[in-house]
């Protein structure tokens, strides 16, 4: 996962499954993508065994770094945050080292690759708005002209980070589309604005096809 001393304590995901996990008698090991390896075709880590504590003030403890083999493990979480980078990429490869060594790895590291989450909407367009993914202006802008209040976001961000609204008024479409874009060097998406998402948005878990209350 990244950092956990900089996560936010109050709605962090990954620390509310570290708890469930430690209140089921699991020990936890915790790693940084700067700790995998593979050395000789064999997938290691430097982790530390980890403790965690429902306190906003001090929710973690670690013990001491200890170099061991990831098929010791009987599963290891990815919860590495966006961009999807290059390094992103390299760590799912030394994590499907060990899948194939027996761990259960969650989510799937081809999975992780395969499916860019926002790509992954437009395989459901009966449940998005209308969308463009593209990397050209002409394109991007033609998309604005015809639904007049979009909304421009990068692939690989995430937490609302480089999320832009153009209203059908906007002055700054170009200055926008060439932003996201680099100048036509990087695909992005465009989506019609819903006014509805003011009241907010939700995720729904779902287990072997059921949502979970």
């Amino acid at each position: 996962m990244d950092s956990i001393k900089k996560i936010t304590f109050k709605k962090d995901t990954s620390l509310a499954l570290l708890l469930a996990a430690q209140q089921k008698g699991w020990q936890l090991f915790y790693m940084e993508q700067q700790d995998l390896a593979l050395k000789n075709g064999e997938p290691e880590a430097t982790m530390r065994a980890l403790k965690v504590f429902d306190d906003p003030s001090s929710w973690f403890e670690l013990g001491e770094p200890v170099n061991t083999p990831l098929e010791n493990l009987d599963i290891i979480l990815m919860r590495k945050d966006p961009p999807f980078d290059s390094e992103y990429i390299y760590s799912t490869y030394i994590l499907e080292a060990a899948e194939k060594r027996g761990v259960v790895v969650v989510n799937k590291p081809q999975s992780l690759r395969d499916c860019n989450e926002k790509v992954f909407a437009t395989h459901f367009p009966q449940c998005s708005p209308p969308l463009l993914v593209s990397r050209d202006s002409e394109r991007l802008k033609q998309f604005h002209g015809q639904h007049g209040d979009v909304i421009y976001k990068p692939l690989d961000g995430m937490g609302g980070a480089s999320i832009f609204r153009a209203r059908s008024d906007e002055l700054n479409l170009n200055v926008i589309i060439e932003t996201l874009t680099n100048y036509g060097r990087q695909t992005i998406m465009a989506q019609k604005f819903i006014p509805e998402i003011s009241a907010g948005d939700k995720r729904i878990l779902m287990v072997n096809g059921e949502p979970i209350p």
